[in-house]
């Protein structure tokens, strides 16, 4: 009989075989892991912090932007033009005085635009032998000059000062009366219509609307010609330049007059010496530039750089010590930006400018036959000796003079520049026309001088009794200007 007994499984596994596993393939490459998880709390935090604004880094940026905008607001309206009162109110005394010694003329630069008033001072006596007129250049003044004039006064010898038009104390703009016949353009008749219902009404349009659907406008209707005034800058040209002279000539009895032309003064001028020449007797060229100016005209054309240009008086000394000045440290070159600065003055120098004949010929104009036989001398400053000469060589009949300082005149040399203006003038002959109509030109020229002397003593002592029907009143600065000064015509 047999017996079958059942074994328990045993515990060791090395008593089983097991059915082999298949090996796995080998990565290419290692899988990526996962990066550990951070256990760190304070670090989390300190890059938390770390990417957190600062409450005052805002206001700090909002107040300096703030503070910006509101300083070149400041400075922007420090630098720009003042109205003509508050400009005249603000005058250093320099140039108080020297207004307070001239007076003006009243001249029409244009027809059908109204007369301006040129600024001039004079010295000496109206009987003199010798009548110098002294005409100054781009962006220059009487004011450089009024030394040279009182230089030749001293000597006898009838010296004027003028201030062109746009320069100066002379008028600087004009009020001008434009046509303005119709709005032109393809919105032109909508403005048509604009100005139609603006002059019937509002409701006249409305019902317009209503009844038709449309405005009953009559497109080629003829309409009255509307004009509007307009103040513009004074832009001096050769013809203008030429009627200032004329009736600066003409009102003061000046011919035959010694012409000192200044810088930029000749090119202007030149064609009226030519078409002028009886009433010419000699022609100083003082530091004459034919074709350009010694002030560099381009800086009050750049925006921000001519209101830096005017508005600061280091920039200004800068640009004139480079080369129009020998010397910024007194008050000539502030005196010279303020004139610059003040009532369209910039405008009018920048239109002047334009008008100046960059090809004119110096030596064509010297060769022809109306300034033959005519009296030329040449003074330039010794710092632009070639150029002084370049300009006598091309003028036969000229004489060469150097003077010390620089292209505009100032107190260091003006009574060296006088003496070489008298030295010439008084080398002169004695004018033919001069010497037969004496009595009648300088009784009438003594008359307009005493009446002008007669009111500039009442307007100090009395300010009553002011009289003038000759055209030469005083500035119009502080009447015009509600001061209760000044000459009146």
């Amino acid at each position: 009989m047999a017996i079958i007994t059942e074994e328990p499984d045993s515990p060791n596994p090395q008593l089983h075989k097991s059915k082999p596993k298949p090996k796995p393939n080998k990565p290419t490459s290692p899988p990526r892991q996962p990066p550990p998880p951070s256990t760190s709390t304070p670090t989390k935090s300190a890059s938390a912090a770390a990417t957190t604004a600062n409450p005052f880094q805002f206001w700090f940026y909002f107040t300096f932007i703030v503070s910006s905008i509101t300083i070149s607001f400041i400075l922007l309206s420090s630098l720009s033009e003042q109205d003509p009162r508050t400009w005249f109110l603000n005058l250093p005394p320099t140039l108080r005085h020297h207004y307070a010694a001239g007076r003006t003329i009243k001249v029409q630069t244009a027809p059908n635009h109204p007369q301006v008033e040129v600024f001039s001072i004079q010295q000496g006596p109206t009987n003199s032998d010798s009548h110098v007129l002294i005409v100054h250049g781009l962006g220059c003044s009487s004011f450089a000059f009024k030394n040279v004039v009182t230089t030749l006064g001293s000597k006898n010898v009838h010296a004027i000062a003028i201030d062109l038009p746009g320069s100066g104390f002379s008028d600087k703009s004009t009020v001008v009366v434009e046509e303005n016949p119709g709005n032109n353009g393809p919105f032109g008749g909508l403005f048509d219509v604009y100005d139609e219902i603006k002059e019937k009404g509002l409701f006249w349009g409305f019902d317009q609307l209503v009844e038709q659907g449309f405005v009953d406008f009559e497109e080629n209707k003829v309409r009255p010609t509307k004009t509007k005034e307009v103040v513009k800058a004074i832009e001096l040209g050769s013809e203008e330049m030429g009627k200032v002279l004329t009736q600066v000539v003409d009102s003061m009895g000046l011919a035959p007059v010694d012409l000192v032309l200044h810088d930029s003064a000749f090119s202007l001028s030149a064609n009226w010496i030519l078409e002028n020449r009886a009433l010419v007797r000699s022609v100083v060229l003082l530091d004459t530039d034919p074709s350009g100016s010694a002030f560099p005209i381009r800086v009050l054309r750049i925006p921000v750089v001519r209101e830096i240009v005017l508005g600061f008086r280091f920039a200004f000394d800068r640009v004139v010590a480079s080369c129009c000045m020998e010397s910024v440290s007194g008050y000539e070159a502030d005196a010279h930006r303020v004139l610059l600065k003040g009532r369209d003055g910039r405008r009018a120098v920048v239109g002047m400018g334009k008008n100046l004949n960059s090809s004119f010929d110096l030596s064509e104009w010297g060769g022809s036959d109306g300034v033959k036989g005519l009296p030329v001398r040449v003074i330039w400053s010794d710092k632009w000796s070639d150029e002084g000469r370049r300009i006598a060589d091309a003028l036969p009949q000229a004489t060469l003079v150097a003077h010390s300082g620089g292209r505009w005149t100032q107190e260091l040399n003006a009574e060296e520049v006088g003496e070489s203006i008298y030295e010439f003038v008084s080398s002169l002959p004695k004018p033919a026309k001069q010497a037969v109509e004496e009595p009648i030109v300088h009784e009438h020229v003594e008359m307009k001088f005493d009446e002008a002397t007669s009111g500039a003593h009442n307007h100090h002592h009395g300010h009553e009794g002011h009289d003038h029907h000759d055209g030469h009143a005083h500035a119009g600065y502080m009447d015009a200007y509600g001061l209760g000064h000044g000459w009146a015509q």
